[in-house]
């Protein structure tokens, strides 16, 4: 492990340490705040009992539906725009000011139209993942060095192997960049969906845990999904690293 790697590892454990010691001696009030260690044998009863089976795949399928739609739809948006440059001048002004709106305003909105069940919370999550994809795949093509274009060019390459071979290389940075936004943002859009309105899924369980006063099961939900979504940036960033060690090599 690097240097820069052991440092957040212990900055980790440390502030984990300390928050289970303020917890344990009752500095921290269990009404506000529950045990690091009572957040995890409490995660591992709720998972273990069988009505939490249809939440985690109520709002899980709901974010992967989600977050496919961002991811590929922002490539393929953020490619043409980049590639196409009256299109992307109509459409900068709208991509830059996109995260003002107060997306989750429009989610009763989207019930109406939609109507109850996952839909509204699919294309509301939708909507707010695949902008940070659109926005990072044009960042990342912007940024492709000029010389790597020429040297395509020298050697004759096709456009199709130019693009392959080249530009996505250069660009990949960016682009997993707007892929871990877009898979953070998906969880947000389901689950803050799901504390409005929803009947099911971990959005709705955490706002029930909240409304009751079980602070343990609402912090153990939520550490759940804090830990599928660092998982599975961790898998992208392991990922980015093999692509940057072998281009390195």
């Amino acid at each position: 492990m690097s240097k820069a790697g052991w440092i957040r590892t212990i900055l980790l454990v440390g502030a984990v340490g300390a928050l289970e010691l303020a917890c344990r001696t009752g500095a921290i009030a269990p009404t506000m705040v529950t045990a690091p260690s009572k957040m995890v044998t409490t995660l591992v009863e709720t998972l273990r009992s069988d009505e939490i089976g249809m939440h985690l795949q109520h709002t899980l399928s709901a974010v992967a539906i989600a977050m496919s739609i961002a991811i590929v739809g922002g490539f393929v948006i953020g490619f043409v725009l980049n590639w196409v440059p009256f299109l992307r001048r109509a459409f900068s002004p709208f991509l830059a000011a996109y995260y003002a709106i107060p997306h989750f305003a429009f989610y009763p909105l989207l019930i109406v139209i939609f109507g109850l069940g996952p839909v509204p919370l699919i294309v509301l999550a939708t909507l707010f993942a695949m902008v940070a994809m659109i926005l990072a795949t044009m960042a990342g093509l912007d940024r492709v060095p000029r010389v790597l274009l020429k040297t395509a060019r020298i050697h004759r390459l096709s456009l199709v192997e130019e693009i392959w071979r080249v530009r996505l290389p250069a660009a990949a940075p960016h682009i997993l960049s707007g892929l871990k936004l877009a898979v953070a943002y998906s969880f947000i859009g389901v689950i803050a969906g799901e504390f409005i309105l929803s009947t099911s899924g971990i959005g709705h369980e955490i706002a029930f845990a909240y409304d009751n006063f079980d602070n343990p099961r609402m912090y153990a939900l939520i550490l759940f999904v804090l830990g599928i979504v660092t998982l599975f940036n961790m898998m992208v960033f392991a990922w980015e690293r093999r692509m940057l060690r072998r281009r390195g090599a």
